[in-house]
């Protein structure tokens, strides 16, 4: 088998080739003082109607219970920030994340990629790779890689790259050369708890999902939108990018070179009477390889009827 550190840089050079924006190693263990965090969260109920988050709490903690021998999580960043922001062209704004093919394709197809080339270098062993598909800390893990720190909105940011990308994580019973975590860069400033128009940022580095606009949106299922929020959601139908949009740190962002996160004209282009006479046939066809079908045209339709109530 290669050295930890040849079998490190290797991996690096493949990820960086297919598009990954940054790779980090930490040591699989159990997640202790994460544990006392969720735990603490969970009993609050500040997860909401994302009961799956109550599932599967061992696993979420400590990834050897998903990976026979694990010894190693491997974090990685891809890219979405768009070259063409058409959230401040759109009459109804969807985040960045859902302009183009659902993500969860497109990393996986890069990650089985990786997963193929570790295999081959290092010969048989045991290996799973996740893209917000199973009950994995992502961003607590690539904190401990290296790759990002954990801003006051929750979210994973870099210092060079921002916020705007995706998390993912192969997880082996394989060891590499460890990295170092980062400084966090986020100082004093406040200004995406301060944007944050529903104050689901009730604190530093505290979220309350039931009040995220993304939750609202999205994860809020077959249920009407309380009446609280009215006139608060900003014309946002799926989900919400104010507290990035905000932060200092994402004027760095670059564009992703990612022919499939881009979005489809014909959404950019729809106007607002499109959106509001949207049928399910249309839905179907503008979204079927899209992370939108999370919501369902059931929920859109909600989340554009109740941007439209009387404020």
């Amino acid at each position: 088998m290669n050295h930890p550190f040849v079998i490190s840089e290797k991996i690096i050079q493949k990820a960086k080739s297919l598009g990954f924006a940054d790779i980090g190693f930490s040591k699989a263990t159990f997640l202790e003082k994460e544990a006392i965090q969720l735990e603490k969260w969970l009993q609050q109920g500040l997860h909401g109607e994302m009961k799956y988050m109550e599932n599967h709490f061992d696993k979420r903690l400590d990834p050897r219970l998903l990976v026979e021998g694990a010894k190693s999580v491997i974090s990685l960043s891809y890219s979405y920030f768009p070259e063409n922001d058409v959230a401040t062209t759109m009459p109804y704004k969807i985040a960045k994340y859902a302009y183009g093919e659902d993500y969860h394709i497109v990393i996986k197809d890069k990650l089985q990629v990786l997963v193929d080339y570790l295999k081959q270098e290092v010969g048989a062993i045991h290996i799973r790779s996740f893209t917000d598909s199973a009950p994995v800390l992502e961003r607590t893990w690539a904190e401990r890689a290296g790759i990002a720190w954990i801003g006051k909105n929750t979210l994973a940011l870099t210092k060079t790259k921002g916020s705007f990308y995706f998390l993912a994580e192969i997880i082996c019973d394989v060891e590499f050369i460890y990295s170092d975590p980062v400084k966090n860069y986020c100082g004093t400033c406040t200004k995406c708890i301060d944007a944050c128009p529903t104050q689901a940022l009730y604190e530093p580095y505290k979220m309350d999902a039931r009040k995220c606009i993304s939750y609202l949106t999205i994860e809020l299922k077959d249920e009407i939108i309380p009446a609280e929020f009215k006139g608060k959601i900003q014309d946002w139908m799926y989900g919400c990018d104010i507290c990035q949009d905000v932060c200092p740190i994402n004027a760095r962002s670059k564009a992703h070179q990612e022919d499939r996160f881009t979005i489809n004209p014909t959404i950019a282009a729809l106007s607002k009477s499109d959106w509001e006479d949207l049928n399910k046939e249309m839905f179907d066809q503008l979204f079927a390889k899209s992370a939108i079908k999370r919501t369902k045209f059931s929920g859109l339709k909600r989340n554009i009827e109740f941007l439209n109530m009387k404020k």
